[in-house]
């Protein structure tokens, strides 16, 4: 269900204001590399490699919602010590008979610098700060109401999961949100028009829902038009 776009401030609307690429991608700028590689992945612009992650995380999950975490932990280290003791064996075997000297299979990767700078380090918190520093904000703002109906729809939400949650567990909308991730923003990028179409529909309705209940319900704090 498609949000208004003055509800939310991490919520922007596509009507209007800038054009954008199949694909998301913004014509104003590719972004940051680490969103343009994301992009790329769910947008199965590399099948293999896509094809590969997708198919990675969902044994993963799939395993986690038949086991532990400890046990699927477990099995994945002993899988990863499996691979790599037999090759060392194999390579050390393969040696000896060929009398050769090349030493340890893996001294190229363990003669990298793997070692995380302070200043990486710091590079990292600052970035996560900057996220954690909105979140807190906007917990803030919603819990103590600065904007009535932000806090009346967060309570719908929350109300909603709570049939969600007798309904799936965790890891089950972690798949599903994996099979949607992965699906969607092709079906999007295909039948974009259709799809803007229709989602333009339903953010009018909502806006003018919440412009009578706004009007309608005292306190509550007018947007400015954008």
């Amino acid at each position: 269900m498609a949000e208004p776009a003055t509800q939310f401030p991490y919520v922007s609307s596509s009507a209007g204001g800038g054009s954008s690429e199949p694909g998301g991608r913004d014509a104003k700028g590719a972004g940051s590399p680490q969103s343009c590689a994301v992009r790329d992945l769910v947008f199965w612009r590399d099948v293999k490699k896509t094809g590969l992650v997708f198919s990675t995380t969902l044994i993963l999950l799939l395993s986690l919602a038949a086991f532990s975490v400890i046990s699927v932990v477990s099995y994945l280290i002993l899988a990863l010590l499996s691979v790599t003791i037999s090759f060392r064996v194999y390579k050390s075997v393969i040696q000896a008979v060929q009398k050769s000297e090349e030493g340890h299979p893996f001294k190229a990767y363990l003669d990298r610098d793997i070692t995380l700078s302070s200043e990486t380090f710091h590079n990292y918190m600052s970035a996560a700060m900057v996220h954690i520093n909105h979140g807190l904000k906007l917990v803030t703002r919603l819990f103590l109401v600065e904007d009535l109906v932000d806090s009346l729809k967060l309570a719908v939400v929350m109300w909603l999961m709570t049939y969600v949650g007798a309904i799936f567990n965790g890891i089950t909308l972690l798949i599903l949100a994996e099979l949607l991730g992965f699906s969607m923003p092709v079906v999007y990028e295909k039948y974009k028009t259709q799809i803007d179409h229709y989602v333009g529909i339903g953010r009018d309705q909502i806006k003018t829902v919440v412009t009578k209940i706004q009007a309608k319900v005292p306190g509550v704090v007018k947007k400015k038009p954008e």
